[in-house]
Protein backbone atom coordinates (compact mmCIF):
# COMPACT_ATOMS: atom_id res chain seq x y z
CA UNK A 1 0.00 0.00 0.00
CA UNK A 2 1.33 3.04 -1.13
CA UNK A 3 1.93 5.73 1.98
CA UNK A 4 0.68 9.20 2.02
CA UNK A 5 2.94 11.88 1.00
CA UNK A 6 3.91 15.18 2.85
CA UNK A 7 1.87 17.28 0.44
CA UNK A 8 5.00 19.24 -0.68
CA UNK A 9 4.40 18.07 -4.64
CA UNK A 10 0.59 18.90 -4.25
CA UNK A 11 1.09 22.58 -2.83
CA UNK A 12 3.53 23.35 -5.43
CA UNK A 13 1.41 21.99 -8.24
CA UNK A 14 -1.48 24.05 -6.90
CA UNK A 15 0.39 27.29 -6.56
CA UNK A 16 1.58 26.84 -10.30
CA UNK A 17 -1.83 26.16 -11.38
CA UNK A 18 -3.13 29.14 -9.69
CA UNK A 19 -0.77 31.33 -10.77
CA UNK A 20 -1.11 29.96 -14.50
CA UNK A 21 -4.75 30.54 -13.83
CA UNK A 22 -4.85 34.02 -13.23
CA UNK A 23 -2.35 34.81 -16.21
CA UNK A 24 -4.32 35.89 -18.68
CA UNK A 25 -6.44 38.72 -16.46
CA UNK A 26 -3.96 39.95 -13.51
CA UNK A 27 -0.08 39.15 -15.74
CA UNK A 28 -1.00 42.13 -17.64
CA UNK A 29 -2.18 44.70 -14.55
CA UNK A 30 0.68 42.89 -12.49
CA UNK A 31 3.20 43.67 -15.41
CA UNK A 32 2.08 47.43 -16.07
CA UNK A 33 2.19 48.09 -12.15
CA UNK A 34 5.86 47.07 -12.44
CA UNK A 35 6.91 49.49 -15.31
CA UNK A 36 6.75 46.45 -18.05
CA UNK A 37 4.75 47.20 -20.90
CA UNK A 38 4.97 46.83 -24.71
CA UNK A 39 2.38 45.47 -27.28
CA UNK A 40 3.36 41.36 -26.46
CA UNK A 41 0.90 41.87 -23.04
CA UNK A 42 -1.73 41.54 -25.19
CA UNK A 43 -1.04 37.90 -26.27
CA UNK A 44 -0.98 36.85 -22.87
CA UNK A 45 -4.80 37.07 -23.18
CA UNK A 46 -4.59 33.37 -25.51
CA UNK A 47 -4.41 31.93 -22.08
CA UNK A 48 -8.16 32.66 -21.65
CA UNK A 49 -8.79 29.40 -22.84
CA UNK A 50 -7.04 27.33 -20.41
CA UNK A 51 -8.00 28.90 -17.38
CA UNK A 52 -10.60 26.35 -16.53
CA UNK A 53 -7.83 23.87 -17.14
CA UNK A 54 -5.92 25.58 -14.70
CA UNK A 55 -8.29 26.17 -12.47
CA UNK A 56 -9.49 22.75 -12.06
CA UNK A 57 -5.51 21.12 -11.45
CA UNK A 58 -5.20 23.84 -8.81
CA UNK A 59 -8.46 22.68 -6.80
CA UNK A 60 -7.50 19.03 -7.34
CA UNK A 61 -4.43 19.63 -5.93
CA UNK A 62 -5.67 21.42 -3.44
CA UNK A 63 -7.55 18.32 -2.70
CA UNK A 64 -5.10 15.76 -2.60
CA UNK A 65 -2.78 18.74 -0.31
CA UNK A 66 -5.57 19.09 2.10
CA UNK A 67 -5.78 15.17 2.51
CA UNK A 68 -1.41 14.95 3.14
CA UNK A 69 -1.53 17.81 5.11
CA UNK A 70 -4.50 18.26 7.18
CA UNK A 71 -4.51 14.03 8.80
CA UNK A 72 -3.97 13.70 12.16
CA UNK A 73 0.14 13.52 13.25
CA UNK A 74 -0.93 9.96 15.17
CA UNK A 75 -0.91 8.74 11.47
CA UNK A 76 2.35 9.68 10.87
CA UNK A 77 5.54 7.34 12.11
CA UNK A 78 7.84 8.57 14.34
CA UNK A 79 10.52 10.28 11.92
CA UNK A 80 8.36 11.81 9.05
CA UNK A 81 8.04 14.82 8.05
CA UNK A 82 4.53 14.78 8.82
CA UNK A 83 5.21 14.11 12.86
CA UNK A 84 7.45 17.18 13.15
CA UNK A 85 4.97 19.91 14.46
CA UNK A 86 7.20 22.89 13.45
CA UNK A 87 7.17 21.31 9.99
CA UNK A 88 3.17 20.63 9.71
CA UNK A 89 2.73 24.29 10.64
CA UNK A 90 4.55 25.62 8.02
CA UNK A 91 3.09 23.17 5.47
CA UNK A 92 -0.16 24.60 6.80
CA UNK A 93 0.72 27.82 6.39
CA UNK A 94 1.66 27.18 2.83
CA UNK A 95 -1.68 25.55 2.13
CA UNK A 96 -3.44 28.46 3.18
CA UNK A 97 -1.15 31.14 0.90
CA UNK A 98 -1.76 28.73 -1.94
CA UNK A 99 -6.05 28.44 -1.34
CA UNK A 100 -5.86 32.39 -1.40
CA UNK A 101 -4.15 32.59 -4.35
CA UNK A 102 -6.70 29.82 -5.95
CA UNK A 103 -9.37 31.89 -4.78
CA UNK A 104 -7.57 35.02 -6.18
CA UNK A 105 -7.32 33.23 -9.64
CA UNK A 106 -11.49 32.73 -9.47
CA UNK A 107 -12.76 35.88 -8.13
CA UNK A 108 -10.04 38.17 -10.25
CA UNK A 109 -11.93 38.10 -14.02
CA UNK A 110 -14.93 38.99 -11.76
CA UNK A 111 -13.24 41.57 -9.60
CA UNK A 112 -11.46 43.48 -12.46
CA UNK A 113 -14.31 45.17 -13.82
CA UNK A 114 -14.67 47.32 -10.78
CA UNK A 115 -11.03 49.01 -11.59
CA UNK A 116 -11.60 50.14 -15.14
Amino acid sequence: MLEPQSGRAALATGGVAAILASTCCLGPLVLVMFGVSGVWIGNLTVLESYRPVFIGVALVALLFAWRAIFRPAAVCKPGEVCAVPGVRMAYKLLFWIVAALVAVALAFPYVLPLFY
